[in-house]
């Protein structure tokens, strides 16, 4: 992705956004805890949502008795679909195809976050994790996993990441 995208999303074209004061040290836990603080550009890409302000929302989907699990261009186009659809920004995918099972392993780097899934076709069983920050739906993301992979079941799991108390 280019440096322009990364640029509205307030990151520099190195590995952690420039920040206005303080430093990246292990905070203090307890009453001593400080927030980190917000990039250069002012964007606070951190979440409210009842009354909760948080980092994002990661998802723990397991797909039980699904299909194409071992197809590796059908993986792909709906992990970047997914990705697309939730609105997040693609910035790298890496997908590895194992023998003899035929297995997937991979994640799609995202300016928000990543997706990361791990099939297991000889038990029709993936799991995979769907993790977004700022104005991301990771939830946007199931209808087009259930129509790649036709699961019998579903099991979803939400947290909230980076929770400010």
């Amino acid at each position: 992705m280019s440096k322009v995208v990364l640029a509205q999303l307030g990151m520099n074209s190195g590995a952690f956004p420039r920040t206005t004061q303080g430093t990246r040290e292990t905070e203090p836990a307890g009453e001593e805890r400080k927030l980190w603080p917000v990039v250069d550009n002012g964007k606070d890409y951190f979440i409210e949502r009842d009354g909760v302000k948080f980092a994002g929302t990661h998802l723990l989907i397991d797909l039980w008795g699904a299909t194409n699990l071992d197809q590796l261009e059908i993986v792909e186009d709906a992990l970047k679909e997914a990705a697309e659809a939730s609105g997040a920004t693609l910035l790298h995918c890496h997908l590895h195809h194992f023998s003899p099972n035929g297995g997937i392993s991979g994640v799609l780097v995202l300016a928000e976050s990543h997706i990361s899934i791990h099939t297991w076709p000889e038990r029709s069983f993936a799991a995979l994790d769907v993790f977004m920050c700022g104005e991301c739906d990771p939830f946007k993301t199931i209808p087009i996993l259930k129509r790649a992979f036709k699961p019998q079941r579903v099991d979803l799991d939400e947290q909230k990441r980076g929770t400010i108390t």
